[in-house]
């Protein structure tokens, strides 16, 4: 199933206020909410501050953070500045991620009201324990309120985020969870597995000892679940954590947003700690509210450092992110962009992976079997590591824009 590659640009705005930081979370946010008003003129200012010449907009996603700590006024003033100061096109996807316990109808209507038709809900489990657990402030009650309400304010393309793989997670749980989620029929479900980041209260516990991570089997035979009920459930997997309802036309309930970030189409991130994406060139913001708010405050842009991709560097992101995607790698794309073809070059290490099942290579794509996605970043090394032209370049996880693996 090939999927749209609209090459098109996004724009993420990064909103770095949460009521209290979640335990496994590391995307940059503070919970100094008082900032709210200044950073809101600040974020605008930086709008009028960011070239895009040349570049056309189909997808806005707003993260964070928490944005529904914003009312639905501010949200209004955001998407009205980024149609001011962006070419940004009919029919775009408009993006919200939402917190369970931040979002009331009223605000849901007003966030339809100011443009935004796609809502993406932060529940990662209807289980109160795992919510506990993961530090989330939202009860299972009202995740499953936002859910109906979601609906009821009139939204057709509603997005749920589940996590699994916490400690003592069995099969028979995460099945519960993800059975209760298909019942809302959302248009979109993305399963995250629970990673312990560095820097995180996990992590620490992690270190400790106080909490015991599931083994790799355990949390594969999850993985394999998750395929299984939601394909059952009538979702199709398109990416290895993502999920969309099926309709006539497959692209309907696919995130068009994250899409960008799997294809590398050029994208825009606005905010503190927010990631840019340009022809080959990768640039970021400061990683803290004062010092972004000191740059755009003195008419400056926000951006901490820069990089210029060399053609390994591409290439083995380009690899990467393709066989993230269920349609794999685009061969007649990859021959295009680097003059080599990736099955010739390759075929000693796709023979090997197609002997144990966890490849399959067609005239025009490589995509990891079912099987194969359970190794994705083993197998993505091997690629990386292979005596090939790709090897030597940097870490092919160079980028985060809200998009966890």
């Amino acid at each position: 199933m090939n999927l749209p590659n609209s090459q098109n640009a996004g724009l993420y705005i990064h909103i770095p206020f949460c009521v209290r930081k979640c335990h496994y979370c590391d995307f940059y946010s503070q919970t100094e909410l008082s900032l709210k008003p200044r950073f809101l003129n600040a974020l605008i200012a930086e709008m009028e501050l960011v070239s895009a010449e040349g570049l056309s907009f189909d997808t806005l996603y707003i993260g964070g953070g928490t944005p529904s700590v914003y009312e639905c006024n501010a949200i209004g003033q955001i998407v009205a500045a980024i149609s001011q100061n962006f070419d940004c096109l009919p029919d775009s996807e408009i993006t919200i991620e939402v917190n369970p316990a931040s979002a009331s109808l009223e605000q849901l209507k007003g966030y339809r009201e100011a443009g935004i038709n796609r809502i993406n809900i932060g529940v990662q489990s209807f289980n109160q324990k795992n919510l506990d657990f993961l530090g989330r402030i939202h009860t299972t009650a009202e995740a499953c309120k936002v859910i109906i309400e979601a609906h009821q304010a009139g939204f057709k393309n509603i997005g749920l985020d589940m996590i699994y793989g916490l400690p003592g997670h069995s099969a028979q749980a995460w099945q519960r969870d993800l059975e209760q989620a298909t019942q809302y029929r959302p248009a979109h479900i993305a399963c995250y597995m629970l990673t312990y980041e560095k820097g995180t209260p996990l992590n620490s516990d992690l270190k400790s000892g106080r909490v015991q991570p599931l083994s790799d089997d355990h949390v594969r035979v999850l993985f394999e679940a998750t395929i299984e009920l939601l394909e059952d459930n009538g979702y199709f997997q398109y990416e290895i954590s993502n999920f969309a309802r099926k309709e006539k036309d497959p692209a309907t309930n696919i995130s068009r947003h994250n899409l960008k970030y799997w294809t590398r189409a050029p994208y825009i991130g606005l905010g503190p700690s927010a990631h840019s994406f340009i022809k080959s060139q990768r640039y970021w913001n400061q990683l803290s509210v004062d010092r972004y708010l000191v740059a755009i405050e003195s008419g400056r842009p926000p951006i901490a450092e820069r990089e210029v991709l060399t053609a390994e560097q591409e290439m083995i992101e380009t690899i990467y992110l393709g066989l993230r995607m269920t349609q794999g790698i685009d061969l007649t794309g990859f021959r295009q962009k680097f003059g080599i073809d990736f099955a010739e070059i390759f075929k000693d290490l796709i023979a090997d992976l197609e002997k144990k099942e966890y490849i399959k290579v067609s005239a025009t794509h490589a995509a990891l079997t079912w099987q194969g996605k359970a190794f994705l970043d083993s197998i993505a090394a091997m690629f990386v590591e292979a005596d090939v032209p790709v090897a030597g370049a940097k870490s092919y996880t160079a980028f985060h824009n809200n998009v966890p693996d």
